[in-house]
Formats: structure tokens, sequence, C-alpha cells
């Protein structure tokens, strides 16, 4: 335990304190020694720069714990990793600046629970870069993060439907896994084209409205 306070730059008592709130996880302990490694050298220094960030430790502890209760990265990519998607790695403070502050412990466990995000070691592990890119944009834009989460719930519905549908289209009695993965761009195409269109209408009908009021 001191060697490990001394690694981290604090004092004994403030490791004693951090293990009490459960801010780290406990040590491997043979008989009456308690061992620490780098992972939790890894988390000390999170708390630090987190707690530079703002976070409160009430915060960082609901953090640690949805942390802790994550899926793993193998769990997440059980089924193999993306084909398209490029995961994306992060720390905890990382992700906390990439979403200003908005890295809660509810949206965190919200992120887990739709398989966005997943644990690795002491990194948190985006499975994707384009819909990483595409939440933290619309966070700049004034979207609460909850609301970003909320919305992409349904979305994965309407697209798990959607990806049924294509299916059921293509795999005929005559046609293979293989024939579908080279025919998804059409799929792709298809959804993108009318999900365009969709946004077209929606926003003519609004412009009618807004001049309508006027």
């Amino acid at each position: 335990m001191e060697e490990l306070a001394r690694e981290a730059g604090i004092t004994v008592r403030t490791l004693r304190f951090y293990r009490e709130r459960k801010l780290i996880p406990p040590p491997r302990r043979e008989g009456r020694i308690a061992w620490y490694d780098e992972d939790h050298l890894a988390r000390l220094r999170t708390i630090a720069a987190l707690l530079e960030r703002g976070h409160t430790l009430n915060g960082i502890a609901e953090l640690a714990e949805a942390f802790d209760h994550g899926r793993d990265v193998g769990e997440l990519l059980g089924l193999g990793a993306p084909t398209e998607e490029t995961p994306v790695r992060l720390s905890p403070e990382e992700l906390a600046d990439v979403f200003a502050g908005q890295a809660t412990p509810e949206n965190l466990a919200a992120a887990l629970d739709l398989g966005y995000l997943a644990t690795d070691g002491t990194d948190l592990v985006h499975i994707s870069r384009r819909l990483l890119d595409t939440s933290a944009a619309l966070v700049r834009e004034g979207i609460p993060l909850a609301d970003v989460l909320t919305a992409a719930r349904r979305v994965r519905e309407h697209t798990e439907a959607l990806a049924e549908l294509f299916i059921d289209l293509v795999l005929t009695t005559d046609r293979t896994p293989e024939d579908l993965q080279r025919l998804r761009p059409l799929a792709k195409n298809v959804v993108e084209a009318e999900l365009s269109m969709a946004l077209d209408r929606r926003l003519g009908t609004l412009t009618q409205d807004r001049k309508a009021d006027a």
C-alpha cells in the first residue's frame, strides 16, 4: 500500500479512503500480503485526472462502479469485430473530455448497455469511431448526451428491423451469407437514400408550417 501510494503521489491515508469508497478494486491477496498492480496505479491516476477536471468523489465512485460492472471487450466483440467500424480506445478522463463533462454514471451505464462502450483493463473501448464522433458533434451542438443515447436506442430498434428485412429479401434458397456480405452496400444505399428523402420531406413540412405561422 505504501509503494502504491508513493507511485501515485498520494498519502496512504488517502489511498485507504479511496479503498473504503470503492474507488479502486481490492488488491490480490496471498495470505496476509495484499498485492497491488499497474491497474490500481492507473485507476488512481484516472481519479486524479477526473478530480482536476472538476468531478466530485461521489461522481467518480459512480463512474468506477459502472466501469467495473461493464462488459469487457471480449464480450462486446463476441461475434467478431465490426467489419466496417473502427473501435476507439479511450481512458475515462479522455471520454470525459470528449463529452464535455456529460460522461455521467447514468450516461456511461446507458452506453455500456447499448454496447457502444466496453472495458479493457483500465481503458474504455468505443465500438465505432463514426458513432463516437457523431455523438460528440451532437453534444457540441447543445444536445444533451442523455437525449443522444435515448435516440440511439430507438435507432437501434429500427436498424435491427431493416437488417432483418434485407436478410429476408436476399437469403433465398440459392443464396449464402457470402452473398449477403457482397450485397450489403446495396442495403446501405437504400437506407441512406430513403433517410435523405425523409429528411427532405420533414424539413419541407417544417418550412411550410413556419411560413403559415408567419
